[in-house]
């Protein structure tokens, strides 16, 4: 899926988020379905879960893509300075990838236009000395938005969620963050 990434790559590349504007954020789901053309169901309310990736475009033509991956030795969240054509297949054809513009979505308005000062990254501590990152947290004065390697316990989604696992989702309150398990500072 991904290319193999340290720890110390890995924080440049979350940082390098810090003081930019998101311009445009794109989904990845699945494309679902007996024909393979049906978009899975991804908004959730409270979080949305693009399964595959988000990715990020900001006001300086830089893209960043946050995708599930295994560099770190257990399932987690990637964060890329690279388009998502770099990590991912099968976008826009049948059974593969749906590319999915929620830049105009109303849980993303408040963060969309407005300066990152914030940028933290949620690791887990796997073994003893093995870290590997659960979700990234981005933030502007007017809000936070967490983008985390994690999904439901079952579904229909119901209470347990797991993070670290091979899917994708965004998460929009810190109500909803804690209750999947990221910790509120890092």
């Amino acid at each position: 899926m991904s290319s193999l990434l340290t720890a110390v790559e890995y924080e440049r590349t979350v940082a390098m988020l810090q003081r930019r504007r998101i311009r445009r954020v794109t989904y990845y789901p699945l494309m679902v379905g007996e024909d393979g053309c049906d978009v899975e169901e991804w908004d959730f309310g409270a979080w949305h879960q693009p399964t595959m990736g988000v990715e990020l475009f900001t006001d300086d033509g830089a893209r960043f893509s946050a995708v599930w991956g295994s560099s770190f030795d257990h399932y987690g969240l990637e964060v890329f300075p690279q388009p998502m054509t770099a990590h991912l297949r099968m976008i826009g054809e049948p059974g593969g990838l749906a590319a999915v513009d929620v830049t105009d979505h109303p849980r993303w308005s408040s963060l969309v236009g407005r300066k990152l000062t914030g940028v933290d990254i949620a690791w887990r501590e796997e073994l003893e000395s093995l870290w590997t990152p659960n979700a990234i947290r981005l933030s502007s004065r007017e809000t936070t938005v967490w983008i985390a390697a994690g999904r439901p316990a079952e579904w229909p989604p119901a209470e347990v969620y797991y993070l670290g696992t091979d899917d994708v989702m965004v998460i929009f309150t810190a109500e909803f963050a804690a209750k999947v398990g990221i910790p509120s500072t890092h």
